[in-house]
């Protein structure tokens, strides 16, 4: 199963997020993320948060067709996008699908980001989308479905990664220790259509700057 958390930061183009959704997604919202869902036409199966950034009609809206909401107080230990997360590894998700979750504030997105740590290491599958580019979480390998000329940068989300080697890319790496302290495997260009990535300890952040043409593969 696929969950998609919709969370409250910045989307820009809405038009370039109704590609991305199948059928069968399970929509969780994240507190204002809900105001996004409305203007994407979609239902959510739960939102959830402190609901002090969802709109008064969206939430009326909502509670209408009966969706669940599941509310919590505003002085909490976990921000509302930690909670989708939680909620969604509850149900057994195999996959989540980040949106509204960078841009915005600095400390959100870096917040965000670290959340991933937790949900890679129970062995599911996290993606952050924008417009602009993917972000994924690798904990093993991963192999992006791009095209020639496409900007992927790596960074070490972990204080050190062990064994990373890339290929399919302008610089590629063989077996080699990346440092959080020396983050230089920036602005790598893939070669063709593919990139591999795979690393036997750590956990990296793959950004796959894409080009409008790119065939992506979820």
């Amino acid at each position: 199963m696929r969950c998609v958390i919709l969370s409250n930061g910045e989307y820009g183009d809405l038009e370039a997020y109704r590609k991305i959704f199948k059928n069968d997604d399970t929509i969780v919202c994240a507190d204002g993320g809900a105001n996004y869902a409305f203007k994407l036409g979609l239902i959510p199966d739960t939102i959830i948060g402190d609901m002090d950034s969802i709109l008064p009609e969206v939430m009326e809206y909502f509670a209408a067709s009966n969706v669940v909401m599941k509310k919590y107080p505003r002085q909490k230990d976990f921000t509302d996008t930690q909670l989708a997360l939680t909620i969604a590894q509850k149900w057994g998700a195999a996959e989540i699908l980040m949106l509204g979750s960078l841009g915005g504030r600095l400390d959100h997105a870096m917040c965000n980001l670290y959340c991933g740590i937790e949900v890679v290491n129970n062995n599911i599958k996290l993606t952050y989308f924008t417009p602009e580019c993917w972000v994924y979480v690798v904990n093993r390998e991963l192999v992006i479905n791009g095209r020639q000329g496409d900007v992927v940068s790596i960074i070490t989300l972990t204080q050190e990664a062990h064994g990373v080697s890339i290929s399919g890319f302008e610089y590629s790496l063989d077996s080699t220790l990346l440092d959080k302290s020396n983050p230089f495997t920036i602005s790598n260009v893939l070669t063709g259509d593919t990139g591999r990535i795979s690393l036997e300890e750590g956990i990296l952040l793959a950004f796959h700057y894409h080009t409008e043409t790119s065939e992506k593969s979820l």
